[in-house]
């Protein structure tokens, strides 16, 4: 049951992960596998070589917590590949009611992470006040163009993993800044295995060099580290702020088929001043007023709140299990 439970935990992170915007870190955290998350990935070492060249297969496996990791990235894996292209969908189609959904759900993320301080004094306030900073101003960034070339995908995959155990910032957004993100994404829908391995490749590297960094931040700075993360997750409400006006856009694969536009500049709005961008050629020219659709957007924010105290009461009774 429990590997069940880490399966769908692990589906859930790769739901979040896919959305730009959203960290399968916050899921991670909310579901109280964060910390066991971050240590199974540091026994990944050395250590660990010496253990299979001595003991055996067997001893090394439970040495890097190898039952802890297939069922979440088996969950992952399965999240990514087969909502990849509902995602794309949805934010191509249907962005006010998806960014709704994921901005309740970061939003109750900043309670359930922050009570996890075990002194709110002023060192953890200012790191969370920090947090929020770098947080937000990585989200008004403009995204890049697009480089297929393999080794800046490599150092993408290497970058954004980084983002992506970090609960607030995403690695797909990050993705979207690097100019990696649709290409990326395409390679998944289209079973591009050798853009796929490359940026895996990269992220694997990231990965295990980041986890480092973040077990001595929690070993030596618990509350100011935890302090941090909520603020990142504070500063990131303002990417998937569900109200965007679009005031510049980049054409991307022009003339053909598969034309993409890419909002460049966005500006967060009130839903009563939510509009689409009139596009003429590769430029904004006016604005349209759309429907906010507030209704449906309020009822999926409060679902996407709701889910995460769900998600954090079933982490609360899988600790206390332990």
């Amino acid at each position: 049951m429990n590997k069940l439970f880490l399966f769908l935990k692990g589906m859930a992170m790769g739901a979040a992960d896919v959305v730009p915007g959203v960290s399968g870190g916050t899921i991670a955290f909310i579901t109280g596998i964060y910390e066991e998350l971050i240590e199974s990935i540091n026994r990944i070492n050395l250590q660990a070589l010496k253990t299979l060249r001595k003991e055996g297969f067997a001893a090394a496996w439970k040495y890097i917590n190898g039952w802890f990791f297939v069922p979440l990235f088996l969950g992952i894996g399965v999240s990514i590949i087969s909502l990849a292209k509902g995602i794309s969908w949805l934010l191509e189609n249907q962005p006010v009611l998806l960014w709704s959904f994921f901005f309740g759900l970061v939003f109750a993320s900043i309670y359930f992470v922050g009570k996890q301080v075990k002194q709110w004094s002023f060192p953890p306030i200012v790191a969370f006040l920090l947090g929020a900073a770098i947080a937000y101003m990585i989200t008004i960034l403009p995204a890049s163009g697009s480089n297929d070339a393999l080794w800046y995908l490599f150092l993408s995959g290497s970058i954004a993993i980084c983002a992506m155990i970090l609960p607030g910032i995403s690695g797909s957004f990050i993705l979207v800044l690097l100019g990696s993100y649709s290409t990326v994404l395409n390679a998944i829908h289209e079973r591009d295995f050798a853009i796929i391995a490359v940026v895996g490749a990269g992220a694997i590297i990231g990965l295990l060099s980041f986890a480092r960094v973040l077990k001595l931040m929690f070993a030596k700075y618990h509350d100011l580290t935890i302090a941090l993360l909520s603020g990142f997750l504070l500063g990131s409400l303002n990417k998937i702020w569900p109200w965007k006006r679009v005031d510049e856009i980049m054409i991307k694969h022009a003339g053909e088929p598969k034309e993409e536009i890419v909002p460049l500049v966005e500006q967060a709005v009130l839903p009563a001043d939510f509009c689409s961008p009139i596009i003429e050629g590769s430029q904004v020219v006016g604005q349209n007023a759309t429907d906010p659709q507030l209704v449906p957007a309020i009822g999926l924010a409060l679902l996407g709140a709701l889910l995460i105290l769900l998600l954090e009461k079933l982490g609360a009774t899988n600790k206390s299990k332990a």
